[in-house]
Formats: C-alpha cells, sequence, structure tokens
C-alpha cells in the first residue's frame, strides 16, 4: 500500500450517529413559570390601593368620641285621659329628648308649645291593653320621637340629630 493512500473505513462499521436533540420542554416551562411569576409581582405592586369601604368608615366614625348627650326635660309632665267614655283612665309620662346638637335643643325648647300639643293628642288617644304591655310602652315612645323630630323639621332643623326620647316617669291611673 502506498503511503497517500488512507485506509478505507470498513464498510461493516456502523455510521457514527448523529448527536441526541436534547429536549426543551424543562427550558420553556422555566421561562413561562418566569413570565408567570414576574407578571404576578407586578400586578401585586400596580395594583389600585383600594380606597376604605363604608363599614371602616363607620368603625372610624364609631371610634371617635362623641360630644356630650344634651337632655331636655318636658315640664311639666304630661297628663292626659284616655279610654272609653265610663271608664276613663289617666297617663301621666315625665319625658326628656336627647341630643347632642345645642342648637336642636334650643329648637326643642323654642317649639314646646306645638310638641306639647301634638304629644298630648298622641297619649290621649292610646289605649289602656295596649299600654300595660312593654311593646305598648316601646311603641308611644317611638312614635313620641317621631312627633319630636317632625317637630324639629318643621322648623327647618335636622330632625335626626333628636337622637332619643325617654319616659323617666310612666304611670296610668
Amino acid at each position: 500500500m502506498s503511503k497517500d493512500a488512507k485506509p478505507k473505513a470498513d464498510a461493516a462499521a456502523p455510521a457514527a450517529a448523529p448527536p441526541a436533540k436534547k429536549s426543551k420542554l424543562p427550558l420553556i416551562l422555566a421561562a413561562a413559570g418566569v413570565v408567570i411569576v414576574g407578571g404576578g409581582a407586578a400586578f401585586w405592586f400596580m395594583r389600585p390601593k383600594k380606597a376604605p369601604d363604608a363599614e371602616a368608615a363607620a368603625k372610624a366614625a364609631e371610634a371617635a368620641p362623641k360630644a356630650a348627650a344634651i337632655y331636655y326635660k318636658f315640664d311639666p309632665a304630661f297628663v292626659v285621659n284616655f279610654g272609653p267614655e265610663g271608664n276613663t283612665r289617666y297617663l301621666q309620662i315625665t319625658l326628656e329628648a336627647m341630643s347632642r346638637d345645642p342648637k336642636t335643643v334650643e329648637e326643642i325648647k323654642g317649639n314646646e308649645p306645638a310638641i306639647r300639643n301634638d304629644l298630648v293628642l298622641l297619649y290621649s288617644a292610646q289605649q289602656y291593653d295596649t299600654l300595660v304591655s312593654p311593646e305598648g310602652k316601646e311603641k308611644l315612645r317611638s312614635g313620641t320621637l317621631e312627633a319630636v323630630r317632625k317637630a324639629v323639621a318643621d322648623e327647618g332643623g335636622k330632625p335626626e340629630t333628636v337622637e332619643n326620647v325617654y319616659f323617666t316617669s310612666f304611670v296610668i291611673q
């Protein structure tokens, strides 16, 4: 054989296998994970800040100190007769209205004759059987509060500032 001659490859030897292709699936999954995590973080930091809701505002208002209650006592006590003829009964009520607004208390005081008139009519229209039950007394108290608030509203005041009315004495005879 000559020097320049190259040995022939063995025809029986298998051909060299092409290099195996690497799977790109792990790389794609890693890239998708980075995009998802990055997008979630961006959303978290760039989301609009939530304004306080009404419930949180109400709790904050409750936590704030309230003004002191101011009581207005209707003097003298209310004394009315009520009931069917022949079985007349008497009702005596001592009443106080409560507000935290001095202007409202002045409106009640300035309109006491009109308020007393409305309350006398309300009290004299009651029935004995209703007034002896706690529910009946509470219903009468609610009606009294409505009458006082109406009088305040009729004079241009704020009826909601009359927070409550209290019977400090309640006598039926």
